[in-house]
C-alpha cells in the first residue's frame, strides 16, 4: 500500500457510509461464522491488488461462513423466491483498502443453483462454486453440507454443526472486527473494485461447534486450520443492500 493510504476507518457495530444508491438486495439467514487466526504473511498474496491484509491485535484472520442466501434481486425489485435463494458457504479473508475501506475478500462461495453462480462468475467475476447443498436446523442445533460440483476442486467437501448459545448483548471488539464489514473487494477486469452493502447490525449469539470437516479452505489456497476456531458465531439474519462497485486507482 502506498505510503499516502489513509487509516483504516473505524469498526463500527452498524454501517461507515450511505449507499445511496441500490444494486442488489438479499437477505442472509441462519448464519454461523467460524474464523481462525491467520498470518497477515499467508493472506496478503491472495488479496486484490490495492489492498493488505485487515488485522486485529497483529493477527488477520480467516472466516469460514454458512447461511441461507433468501431471494436475491436487482435494485429495487422484489428478490427471486427460486432462484434467488439457496444455501452458500464461503471462505473469506479481511482486507483494507488505501482509502482506508475495510472489507472482506471470497477465497470461494459455494451456491446450490448454477444460474446465479455461473451469473457472478461471468459479471462480477466472483469465485462462485456450484455444489450440491443442505441445511438441517433441528431444535438449537443447525448443520450444513457441501460438496462441490464445478469448477472444482470437485468434490471438495464441507459439513459444519453448531448449536446456538445465547444472544450477546455486547460484542467483544474482536467479534465486531470479524462480522461488522460494510463492503468487500474484488477484482475486476484486472482492476481492485470496492462493492458497498448496508443492512443492521447483526444480531448475534454465541455458538458451540458440534463438528466441522472441512476441504474448503485449504481449496482456497490457504493453509488447512490447525485446531478448533477461535470464534463461533451464529445469527438469525440480515437484509441486505448493495450498492454500486467503487473502482480504486492504479496504484
Amino acid at each position: 500500500m502506498s505510503l499516502d493510504a489513509v487509516p483504516a476507518e473505524p469498526v463500527t457495530p452498524g454501517p461507515v457510509r450511505e449507499v445511496p444508491d441500490t444494486l442488489l438486495t438479499q437477505s442472509w439467514l441462519d448464519l454461523s461464522f467460524l474464523h481462525w487466526a491467520a498470518d497477515p504473511a499467508d493472506v496478503a498474496p491472495l488479496l486484490p491488488g490495492g489492498t493488505v491484509p485487515d488485522t486485529f491485535d497483529g493477527l488477520s484472520y480467516v472466516g469460514l461462513v454458512a447461511f441461507r442466501m433468501y431471494r436475491v434481486g436487482w435494485f429495487r425489485m422484489p428478490g427471486f423466491p427460486y432462484l434467488g435463494t439457496f444455501p452458500e458457504t464461503n471462505v473469506r479473508l479481511y482486507s483494507v483498502d488505501r482509502h482506508g475501506r475495510r472489507g472482506v475478500v471470497f477465497r470461494s462461495l459455494e451456491a446450490s443453483r448454477l444460474l446465479p453462480v455461473a451469473v457472478a462468475r461471468s459479471a462480477f467475476r466472483l469465485p462462485y462454486m456450484w455444489a450440491r447443498m443442505a441445511i438441517h436446523r433441528e431444535a438449537d442445533s443447525i448443520t450444513y453440507t457441501s460438496s462441490r460440483r464445478w469448477p472444482g476442486p470437485r468434490g471438495a467437501r464441507s459439513r459444519l454443526s453448531v448449536r446456538i448459545g445465547e444472544r450477546i448483548e455486547h460484542p467483544t471488539a474482536l467479534e465486531h472486527f470479524l462480522t461488522a464489514r460494510w463492503g468487500m473487494h474484488n477484482s475486476f477486469f484486472g482492476r481492485t473494485a470496492y462493492l458497498p452493502n448496508t443492512h443492521p447490525r447483526w444480531p448475534l449469539h454465541r455458538a458451540e461447534l458440534l463438528g466441522c470437516e472441512d476441504d474448503l479452505v485449504a481449496a482456497a489456497g490457504l493453509p488447512a486450520p490447525v485446531g478448533p476456531p477461535v470464534s463461533v458465531l451464529y445469527s438469525p439474519g440480515v437484509p441486505v443492500r448493495f450498492g454500486r462497485p467503487r473502482g480504486l486507482p492504479t496504484p
